[in-house]
């Protein structure tokens, strides 16, 4: 095999893949073997027509498809290391020649990484987040956990109040006349969640368990259903069942019961602590993305089309896998959404252009700054994997191989080439 590599316009490159004749007839007869079980030829038992024979009745190319196919897949990744491009796409490949008792020939364009030319990346300015924390957000804590812990009960000796969850039946009227779709039977609604059509809810309130109410509404401008815009409409309800949440109350028993405090004085501390911990994280995390932010845009780079495309192409794949894993078809979820493969790739594109502009840019600093990561950074790393994993260091080693070592390395690298940034930035 010979390679020559062309440089293109825009970060692209060509390379032209030569394969000699031999091995491409050496291609052909394993795909031969590979199919000869399958072929009928009259005169012949099947699976032992020669050669020669297949190929007289179904063309002299008739394996050349599948032979190319094969040589592609084999050859391709040899060429991309022996050129020595940083490819950042997957190739679009043409065939050349292909020709019995010729060599096969074929080309691979493909993005190479840009080059980056920084702009100020060192001393850019930061706005610091205030990690002070009040009484108020203890007690917004608080009240989350007091939800959590509320149970429901059943409710017979009151009409409905604000936050009730009922269980009712409706039918809807517009001047007298039921209307399609407007009615329902043992239907569950939370008052309050503003679920139904506005003023609904709120006249259900005071409601009393088997007695019919009537409540008035007017249909939104903007409603769904064409003959119902703007209507006004009648729906005679009536309540079957009223379910409330009972909270427990705020104390040291309450503390006790969802913590490991023993008074509810010492919850609101760790309480209170835990929350000065999490803004201190999201205010590092903002100047970080302040910083990176500021030195991507400060910078100079021409992205290639195939390379976002690429990595749009990932982010789908990505998704699809993290939704199989729920059970859930990339199918299924266009069906149930209604989004298409097309829409959904455009939708990504924002995001994959990002995040191509921030490594780009993070790669090039810790260059310019030479940032190095050593093998014993890489095994700290490792042993914090292995901890999380459950794992004995040892072991996750074993599915490491060089290219995956370079991979962490280099993520290393970008991470330090965050905090580097942060470092060197000015608070405003």
């Amino acid at each position: 095999m010979s390679v020559q590599v062309e440089k293109l316009e825009k970060n692209m490159a060509k390379l032209t893949v030569e394969v000699s004749a031999e091995d491409f007839e050496k291609a052909v007869n394993t795909v031969y073997n590979r199919n000869k079980k399958s072929i009928n030829i009259p005169g012949f038992r099947k699976g032992k027509a020669p050669r020669v024979m297949i190929e007289k009745m179904y063309g002299a190319g008739v394996f050349f498809e599948d032979a190319a196919n094969l040589l592609i897949n084999t050859e391709y990744p040899k060429a991309a290391q022996e050129s020595e491009l940083d490819i950042v796409s997957r190739p679009t490949i043409d065939i050349v020649q292909i020709e019995k008792g010729k060599s096969f020939i074929f080309t691979a364009e493909v993005a190479v990484k840009p080059e980056v030319t920084l702009g100020e990346y060192k001393g850019v300015e930061v706005e610091v987040s205030a990690a002070d924390v009040t009484e108020e957000e203890v007690a917004a804590e608080l009240k989350k956990e007091q939800e959590k812990n509320s149970r429901t009960i059943d409710v017979d000796d009151r009409a409905v109040a604000d936050g009730d969850m009922v269980t009712l039946d409706f039918e809807g009227f517009v001047d007298g006349v039921a209307f399609e779709g407007g009615k329902g039977t043992d239907y569950p609604l939370t008052i309050g969640s503003n679920s139904f059509i506005p003023g609904f809810e709120e006249q259900l309130v005071g409601a009393v368990i088997g007695e019919e109410k009537e409540v008035n509404v007017t249909f939104p401008e903007d409603y769904h259903a064409e003959d119902l815009k703007g209507k006004e409409a009648v729906f005679k309800c009536t309540v079957h069942e009223i379910k409330a949440k009972e909270l427990p109350e705020i104390d040291d028993e309450f503390a006790a019961e969802v913590s490991e405090f023993d008074t509810l004085e010492e919850y609101k501390a760790d309480v209170k602590a835990k929350i000065k911990e999490q803004k201190a994280a999201d205010g590092k995390r903002n100047q970080e993305d302040q910083a990176v932010e500021q030195a991507v845009k400060n910078a100079e780079y021409e992205i290639p089309q195939p390379m976002i495309d690429t990595q749009t192409t990932q982010m789908v794949e990505d998704f699809a896998q993290r939704i199989q894993s729920q059970g859930i078809t990339l199918e299924q979820y266009f069906q149930f959404t209604g989004l298409t493969a097309e829409k959904m790739m455009e939708d990504m594109k924002p995001q994959a252009i990002k995040r191509i502009e921030t490594r780009l840019v993070l790669e090039a600093i810790a260059k310019a700054e030479n940032i190095e990561i050593t093998d014993e950074k890489v095994d700290e790393e490792l042993a914090k994997m292995a901890e999380s994993y459950n794992m004995e260091v040892e072991k996750l080693k074993e599915f490491m191989g060089e290219n995956e070592k370079k991979q962490m390395k280099e993520d290393l690298a970008v991470q330090e080439a965050v905090t580097f940034l942060v470092e060197n930035a000015v608070e405003k």
